[in-house]
């Protein structure tokens, strides 16, 4: 595999190493003083320090000037914005029309400037880097010290860029934020990014959203993930992941011990899905957020979802997103159980306006039968004088008679004939 990289390093269509020495020995020569200067006393250098501010306006100008040069001998068009922030902590060059020129010149400047650079956070996405762009970046990571957080989306990076980049990452250590959303990794790039989460040390933050990995390639970086000790979240949303996917990802969280957010958001993941994803959300102690909307979930899944976490009484989960699955009465009846040993639990979920109704007319017919120590089950018993385990609607009319009865005198406790219905704003 080794040779196979060192290969595809020689048939690049430029050698950045020239461009490199090139540039620096020019400033090299710019750095050495002058005959005069090596002259002078201690006394006269004295007399011409010069304050932080000024010292850092000289450097801005040699990065800057390295920059320009830099392009020139890639044949690139300077990017405005770099030369603007150079003194910057994040560089935002997003839709900027860098290209895979623009980011070789870009890459030689931040090799060149290691010592006293101060980019900690780079944007270089909707660039259309392509494979070219992603072999100059990958180069540059190889000697990166500083730059925490590197966002690449939309760049129409392929598997062979995946490439590039996984073997950059293997062992770093510095990368902490890595987003390659939105580029074409399927199923061999999978497996370089899977390969990579198992031996990176650094990434704590990595989103992979809208790429089509699936199957092989979305089973390696589930591999990867079950090894990995640094990851914090995880983007793998519109992905089309199904139920190969969520079975490979459950076992992963069987054994990841650092994962605090999942987005599978967007998927394929149905009812069976999500049973085959809660294998490994049973014994899952760490990860606080799951996010499932905008997949082809059920009530049915939703129920699974919710009872494996009320029963995992070690899960750390306090936010679920099924935003987008309507539920029936028992699934808020479950949630509501699970809130009361978990006050802090959020799931986000949709239900029809007859379920809100129905679930406020269960719990006045409860709170009636409390009063009477009586249960619903009691209820409905005493109506059934057959044991045919059903109750005309006229017989259970005349029974909520009484409820209604009961409602009057709670409303109208001094027997007004009125009830003042302006306590009850707050609680509409």
């Amino acid at each position: 595999m080794m040779e196979q990289f060192e290969e595809e390093e020689e048939q690049q269509p430029s050698d950045q190493s020239d461009l490199l020495t090139g540039s620096q020995d020019q400033v090299e020569d710019e750095e050495k003083p002058s005959q005069g200067q090596e002259g002078n006393s201690g006394d006269e250098w004295d007399t011409d320090l010069e304050t932080d501010s000024a010292t850092d306006q000289k450097q801005s100008q040699s990065r800057a000037e390295l920059y320009l040069q830099a392009c020139q001998r890639t044949g690139s068009v300077p990017v405005s914005s770099f030369l603007r922030n150079l003194g910057d902590t994040n560089l935002n060059l997003n839709h900027y029309g860098v290209g895979p020129l623009g980011t070789k010149a870009l890459a030689i400047v931040l090799q060149m400037l290691q010592t006293n650079i101060t980019i900690q956070s780079l944007n270089l996405s909707n660039n259309q880097l392509g494979q070219e762009g992603a072999y100059t970046i990958s180069k540059m990571l190889s000697e990166n010290y500083y730059v925490k957080s590197l966002k690449l989306s939309g760049n129409d990076f392929d598997d062979a860029a995946a490439k590039y980049f996984a073997d950059a990452l293997k062992g770093d250590y510095v990368i902490k934020e890595l987003d390659l959303s939105h580029n074409m990794f399927s199923f061999t790039g999978g497996q370089h990014l899977g390969h990579m989460l198992a031996a990176n040390v650094g990434i704590e933050v990595l989103n992979l959203s809208w790429n089509p990995l699936r199957l092989g390639g979305a089973m390696a970086v589930s591999a990867g993930l079950k090894v990995n000790s640094t990851l914090k979240q995880l983007d793998l949303s519109w992905n089309a992941f199904g139920q190969m996917e969520a079975e490979s990802l459950g076992q992963a969280l069987k054994n990841n011990r650092t994962l605090v957010l999942l987005d599978l958001s967007g998927n394929h993941v149905d009812d069976q899905a999500v049973t085959l994803l809660c294998q490994g959300l049973i014994t899952n102690e760490t990860l606080g957020v799951l996010k499932l909307s905008q997949n082809p979930l059920t009530n049915i899944g939703a129920l699974t979802l919710l009872k494996t976490v009320k029963n995992n009484m070690k899960s750390a989960l306090e936010e679920i997103d099924i935003s987008t699955v309507f539920v029936n009465e028992e699934f808020v009846e479950l949630l509501e159980e699970a809130r009361q040993k978990r006050p802090a639990l959020d799931v986000r979920h949709s239900a029809m306006s007859y379920v809100t109704r129905n679930l406020s007319a269960l719990q006045i017919l409860r709170k009636f039968l409390s009063e009477r120590n009586e249960s619903i089950m009691d209820f409905f018993e005493a109506l059934d004088k057959e044991g045919t385990t059903n109750v005309s609607t006229s017989d259970f009319r005349k029974a909520v008679k009484q409820q209604l009865e009961w409602l009057l005198r709670k409303f109208d406790k001094n027997c007004t004939s009125t009830i003042m219905y302006s306590e009850f704003a707050e609680l509409s």
